[in-house]
């Protein structure tokens, strides 16, 4: 159905990529909203999936995460945010992560991982050298 509000920076949700086509991502993952509310685009925001698979190989742009933000699942479980899978999509796309009868979560990231993640994204992007660091 997809959430009834415009998620913050930083919020944790479950988007559903049904209707993509192979190599994208096809099904239900987590990811990371890193873009705020911006003018006349209210049903649309960035956001960077979640892979619990661990890269092959150390990159700039595929970022850890502190902790597996998952309400159901281990704190410990590694975790990485897919930062040159970026993309715009509608909010109808995402939801809470489900935890009882008409019960959702949507967590949030730390300040440390959301500042990773958007440097991430520069790095994914090819602007790496826009980085602070």
């Amino acid at each position: 159905m997809g959430i009834q509000f415009f998620p913050r920076a930083g919020q944790v949700l479950v988007c559903d990529f049904r209707g993509f086509e192979a190599p994208e991502m096809i099904k239900r993952r987590p990811v990371i909203i890193i873009s705020p509310r911006l003018p006349n685009r209210g049903e649309i925001v960035t956001v960077v999936p979640i892979s619990t698979t661990e890269p092959l190989r150390e990159l700039p742009f595929t970022v850890r995460l502190s902790k597996n933000y998952h309400p159901d699942e281990d704190d410990g479980l590694a975790c990485w945010a897919k930062c040159d899978m970026l993309m715009n999509l509608s909010i109808q796309r995402l939801d809470g992560f489900k935890v009882g009868r008409r019960r959702w979560q949507y967590p949030q990231l730390t300040g440390d991982d959301l500042q990773a993640v958007r440097r991430g994204v520069l790095f994914g992007l090819g602007m790496g050298d826009l980085s602070p660091d």
